[in-house]
């Protein structure tokens, strides 16, 4: 048998006689790769865990020891897929009954025997051989099942686009914009808890949303010009259609495809304002999954040639919408609709679109299933793996970046060939806190603020960035590291570790903006600070001298019982977190700053409605981090209500939040005359006095 067509079986044993021993006893069926410890056994699963068929493991070894190793395995479910047999010469029965708990399929004791040794590596192999084909047929049975389910969708869905004489993409747009919309609202807000089930229920079913039209005249449907007021009131009966059509379904009632879908048939009419129809529904009264369904279907509608109009551009479609002019939708789905303008024509017209690549990439399976009928889904998966490892490969070497990979448990950095080789390290640093090698490339106090920066994230906030210095083999340069925290699926989620890259910026150019970057913002959040937030203000006010502005002032509740409680780096990754939330609530154009301590300002402009902006503002700093709850207090000034330059304007605020943390905090509050007298206190400037700058 050909090395390449060998089974693998990873020997870990701090002792080279007994590896030599055991690769001598199977080396003739079994390719064997070897690890001297613990923590490199666990490294070697880490790259190469998808080749590996079997591990042989010791109890005692350095670094880490064979129940170290069974409980990483077990954390990161490596033991579901890869058996274990430990071999040790302790043969006592609380040795062996821990090594089973922890998920061991065998136990061999020292000295070996070849014959059993073989035996039962073979068995081992073979049992966990026919586990997973059982565990692939039904797999594969699912997937089938899965694409048979969205298949028929999709036809129902074409058929009523048939009747009423649509492009045939209609439900494709919908559905791509659909999901566009969701992942990017669940990014700005945690207002509406969506998982990502939710949101591809919601994705698939969107499809459905006018299935109601088959009971609609076609006369009707493609009538050419205007509906006369019976042909309107026959037409807005497709909603209701659609969900009785769902609703007298005589089987899968409580399946949350068919109840996302109701929802979605019955209200994606309805309007913010409450004149939709068919219930008058008002603001979120209405599922967020008709809310967003029903953007979606007008902006289709509005770019789309129909039989009683020609189609408009993404930009005046987007307009109108932006404009009122194509009914009310709730003012945060139109702040996502103006952030995504610029990618949804790329979405939705070129080959990458989110439901053509679905398709294509279906397409693609299926073909390939018809040429190696033999193929499972794991073999599938691992073949597809192998593909994304080539191409991130030869990405990251083309990229002449620094990429690497850490995981918590084991602590290990693994780093790109490329980076490795420009830092002089090794690709694999086990421990990095606690290394020298580590230590000689990075400041051990920017090492531990970066990871301290990591842990601060969330789920929905994962991305951070950081400046500082590394050793490129001798030479100390400005570096900035960009790196997305992971989080497990857990409830609640786990830091698990991290993916990223760095990049030299010791050109004079980028070191200049790295300075003028630190001279600008805060070291701690990434936010401007409060001198340089002030000069942008001015400049804000300066070229728009007519327009209406709102100055907030906010800091936490409670703040000093997190750092008396749980330590002041506790309080540090709170700030941190509070602050990416803020840059996820905020418009493009506003800007946001520590104003010092746990005191956070956002400067924006506002037309009308500025209490619906605080308010969606208040609501989105709020939750909780770790065991810590985030209850904010606010006060807001508006410019049209006090008169005097930026320190004026920033002490009514700040006299504002007095008033709301002397009410009981927890709440926000806009300046009024009655906190003249507290106005005067925090700033005492005479009634008629101008201010040094005057707004």
């Amino acid at each position: 048998m050909s090395t390449e067509q060998k089974q693998k079986i990873l020997i870990v044993d701090d002792s080279e006689l007994n590896r030599a021993i055991l690769a001598d006893m199977l080396d003739d069926e079994y390719e064997i790769i070897e690890a001297e410890n613990g923590l490199q056994g666990v490294g070697l699963l880490q790259q190469r865990g998808s080749e590996i068929s079997l591990v042989l493991l010791d109890i005692v070894m350095p670094e880490m020891d064979g129940f170290g190793v069974l409980q990483v395995m077990g954390e990161n479910h490596w033991i579901e897929d890869v058996p274990v047999i430990m071999i040790s010469a302790e043969s006592g029965s609380s040795h062996i009954e821990r090594a089973y708990e922890l998920g061991v399929t065998d136990f061999i004791s020292r000295p070996f025997d070849a014959l059993i040794v073989h035996r039962r590596v073979v068995n081992t192999i073979m049992l966990y051989a026919k586990q997973k084909r059982l565990a692939n047929m039904v797999a594969d049975q699912i997937y089938e099942n899965e694409q048979r389910s969205s298949l028929l969708i999709d036809i129902l869905s074409h058929i009523v686009e048939f009747r009423n004489g649509e492009s045939g993409l209609h439900v494709l747009n919908v559905r791509t914009l659909t999901e566009l919309m969701l992942n990017h609202l669940m990014q700005k807000t945690d207002r509406y808890q969506l998982s990502p089930s939710d949101i591809s229920t919601i994705c698939t079913a969107s499809a459905l949303h006018d299935i109601g039209k088959i009971s609609i005249d076609e006369k009707i449907l493609n009538k050419p010009g205007r509906f006369t007021e019976e042909e309107f009131a026959i037409m807005k009966t497709h909603s209701l259609a659609g969900a009785e059509m769902l609703e007298n379904l005589p089987i899968h009632q409580d399946d949350p495809l068919v109840k996302v879908a109701y929802h979605i048939c019955r209200w994606h009419h309805e309007r913010w304002d409450g004149r939709g129809y068919p219930d008058g529904l008002r603001g979120d009264e209405i599922p967020i999954s008709a809310q967003i369904v029903a953007l979606a279907d007008v902006y289709d509608a509005l770019t789309s040639k129909r039989c009683y109009k020609d189609s408009f551009s993404h930009e005046k479609a987007v307009e109108m919408i932006l404009a009122g002019q194509c009914g009310a939708f709730n003012p945060l789905l139109i702040e996502c609709l103006e952030e995504l303008a610029p990618e949804i024509p790329t979405q939705m017209n070129n080959s990458n679109s989110v439901a053509q690549r679905d398709r294509r990439e279906m397409r693609n399976v299926a073909q390939e299933m018809r040429r190696h009928e033999e193929l499972t889904a794991s073999e599938r998966t691992l073949q597809l793996l192998e593909h994304e490892r080539i191409k991130y490969s030869f990405f990251a070497d083309m990229s002449k970046e620094i990429q690497f990979e850490y995981t918590v448990s084991p602590p290990m950095i693994t780093l790109s060939p490329w980076g490795a080789d420009h830092l002089g390290l090794e690709e694999i640093i086990m421990d990095p806190l606690h290394q020298p090698e580590a230590k000689a490339v990075i400041d051990p106090f920017d090492l531990k603020s970066f990871t301290d920066v990591l842990r601060s994230t969330s789920p929905d906030l994962p991305v951070v960035t950081y400046d500082c210095k590394l050793n490129y083999k001798g030479k100390w340069r400005w570096t900035q590291i960009v790196a997305r925290a992971i989080w497990s699926n857990d409830e609640p989620p786990r830091y698990t570790g991290a993916i990223g890259k760095a990049v030299d910026i010791h050109d004079s150019r980028m070191k200049l903006n790295a300075l003028e970057r630190m001279a600008s913002h805060d070291a701690l959040t990434g936010l401007l600070n409060h001198a340089y937030a002030k000069k942008r203000i001015l400049e804000r006010i300066e070229a728009r001298p007519a327009a209406s502005y709102a100055l907030v002032i906010f800091d936490l509740d409670h703040f000093k019982a997190a750092n008396d409680t749980y330590g002041h780096s506790f309080g540090d990754q709170v700030l941190v977190h509070l602050a990416e939330k803020l840059r996820q609530c905020i418009r493009g154009g506003d800007i946001a700053a520590r104003a010092g301590g746990d005191e956070f300002l956002i400067f924006l402009e506002y037309k009308d409605e500025v209490e619906t902006v605080i308010s969606r503002i208040f609501q989105s700093l709020g939750g909780q981090f770790e065991q810590f709850p985030l209850s904010i207090s606010m006060g807001v000034a508006l410019t049209e209500r006090v008169t005097g330059g930026y320190d004026v304007l920033f002490h009514a605020a700040d006299a504002a939040l007095y008033t709301v943390k002397r009410g009981g905090r927890g709440h926000y509050r806009f300046y009024d005359d009655s906190m003249r007298e507290t106005l005067s206190v925090i700033s005492p400037i005479e009634d008629g006095g101008d201010a040094p700058e005057d707004v």
